[in-house]
């Protein structure tokens, strides 16, 4: 395994660089500004879209989507990057989930019409999307459960359910939701994984309902454009609308979760590393009892425990990049699982750790820290929780 950056990492990283200290990082005050004059609105403010422009210019656009020529292993230096500035960075390379996923959805296994009506879109940017899985009601960490009706009624499916943690619900530019449910009942005969399917909602379709926002530890994330409770009563798409094959989804599923799981560590370990810049400059900065925090023992162990964790995940991060592009997203599923349990759970503790070395100001808004906190304590539940993966990976390792 050679993980040494090649030749076109190198200059993205390079690119992706400056794009954040020319323009990125001094972005994060006017975003705080424009949100503030008119908090009601979901869509994306003037300046996100004045950073897309940028960001194509200097060809940092779409770099998630193998598609598009890069490698998982090329991709992850420059998500790093991005995580460093998580409110704007990633939605300002067309790189933030949920449209991730569903581009990649849609590029797998959408039809040639699927794709011209919503994926052209989704990658020149004009339009974003939803992606509706959890549901209120059941242990959504488990697919099977999904109880969301996905009827066929002659030319057409009617779809009946609700839906919560629907990332990406709240912009009123999110023209269109992937939506996971049941064509088949739990009392069929259809084996249970394969009971699932995924379709296309149309945002302006009748009896599609959002009910409410919903936010993490009071903080909307509408840079993934929030997320939201959502109903679907008697909602009646063609038959056209149907993604891949009835029964398909739970396969779909396993297949966007993957790549989004690495994306979700790439960019967390750019979070890791713009704590630690913090961090570092508090303990030199900050005085208690008559000298520098940089100078207590306890702060210095913070730092190297710090450091230690996020060189070890940055490599089993790089390693199952490699293996995704070597041997593909299923025989790497050991390592992502790996990954999905190691990377948000370090991380928290690396912010957990500059929380407290800036006291009560590292409670506050005034660093990026708490919000940071609150998207990787999210992390520990968001595509799986750690104990659904742990479980998983202990049965791999016991067939070993």
């Amino acid at each position: 395994m050679d993980f040494a950056p090649d030749a076109i990492t190198v200059d993205l990283v390079a690119r992706m660089n400056a794009f954040l200290t020319e323009c990125v990082y001094p972005a994060e005050a006017v975003l705080d500004a424009q949100v503030a004059e008119t908090p009601d609105d979901w869509s994306l403010r003037p300046i996100v879209r004045e950073l897309q422009l940028e960001a194509r210019s200097r060809g940092l656009w779409n770099l998630f989507l193998p598609s598009e020529g890069l490698t998982n292993l090329q991709y992850a230096a420059v998500a790093e990057l991005t995580g460093r500035s998580p409110k704007l960075a990633p939605v300002a390379l067309n790189c933030a989930a949920p449209d991730t996923g569903n581009m990649e959805v849609l590029a797998e296994f959408g039809t040639a019409a699927q794709r011209e009506r919503w994926l052209a879109p989704l990658l020149e940017g004009r339009i974003r999307s939803s992606f509706c899985m959890t549901e209120p009601e059941v242990a959504s960490s488990d697919a099977t459960n999904i109880a969301t009706s996905i009827r066929r009624d002659g030319n057409d499916y009617v779809i009946n359910g609700r839906k919560w943690w629907s990332t990406g619900a709240m912009n009123p530019q999110a023209e269109i939701f992937i939506v996971m449910g049941r064509t088949a009942t739990p009392e069929s005969d259809v084996p249970r994984h394969r009971q699932q399917s995924m379709i296309l909602v149309p945002r302006d379709t009748p009896g599609v309902t959002i009910v409410r926002p919903l936010t993490v530890f009071g903080y909307d994330d509408r840079d993934h454009g929030g997320h939201a409770e959502v109903l679907f009563d008697g909602v009646r798409v063609p038959v056209t609308n149907l993604i891949s094959r009835e029964g398909d989804g739970f396969a779909i599923a396993q297949a966007r979760l993957g790549p989004g799981r690495i994306h979700h560590c790439m960019r967390l370990l750019g979070m890791a590393e713009r704590t630690m810049d913090l961090m570092r400059e508090r303990a030199k900065s900050r005085v208690a009892f008559g000298r520098p925090l940089a100078d207590q023992g306890v702060v210095r162990e913070w730092l190297a425990e710090s450091r230690i964790s996020i060189e070890s995940l940055r490599l089993l991060v790089l390693k199952t990049a490699w293996l995704m592009d070597t041997v593909g997203n299923a025989a790497a599923m050991t390592e992502i699982q790996a990954i999905k349990i190691a990377v948000p759970r370090a991380v928290q503790q690396i912010l957990d750790r500059a929380i407290q070395l800036h006291g009560g100001g590292g409670l506050t808004a005034d660093d990026p820290i708490a919000e940071m906190f609150a998207g990787a304590r999210a992390l520990r539940l968001a595509d799986g929780p750690d104990e659904v993966h742990l479980s998983s990976l202990g049965k791999a390792e016991l067939r070993r």
